[in-house]
C-alpha cells in the first residue's frame, strides 16, 4: 500500500484503487501506517532545510560561476521537496467518508 519515494525520503501512499473502494478495516489500517509515516514529515523537512543552509552558506562564498550555479539549483531542489512534502503532510483521509455518506 505504499511506496518509498526516494526524491522525498519518505514512503507514500500508492493505492491501486479509490479509497472508498477499501474495507473501512483496511482504511483504517491504512490511516494508521500513514499516520506514523506523516508524523515523521516535520523531521525530514527540517534535515532539508538543513542542507539548504548549508549550500547558501557555501553560496555565499562562492566565487566560481558553474559551481553558483550548482548550488542554486541544488537548494531550488531541496526547496521543491520540502513543499512536495509539506503537501503531503496535509493529506489525511477521511477513514469513515463512505458511512458519513449513508447516514
Amino acid at each position: 500500500m505504499f511506496h518509498h519515494d526516494k526524491r522525498l525520503g519518505i514512503s507514500v501512499p500508492f493505492l491501486k484503487r479509490e479509497w472508498l473502494d477499501y474495507p473501512i478495516e483496511e482504511r483504517q489500517e491504512i490511516m494508521h501506517k500513514w499516520e506514523m509515516i506523516r508524523g515523521k514529515i516535520p523531521d525530514r523537512i527540517q534535515e532539508l532545510e538543513v542542507h539548504i543552509i548549508e549550500k547558501q552558506a557555501a553560496l555565499n562564498n562562492e566565487e566560481d560561476f558553474d559551481r553558483s550555479c550548482q548550488l542554486n539549483t541544488d537548494i531550488s531542489e531541496l526547496a521543491s521537496v520540502i513543499n512536495d512534502l509539506w503537501l503531503w503532510f496535509r493529506i489525511v483521509p477521511d477513514v469513515y467518508a463512505n458511512e458519513k455518506m449513508h447516514q
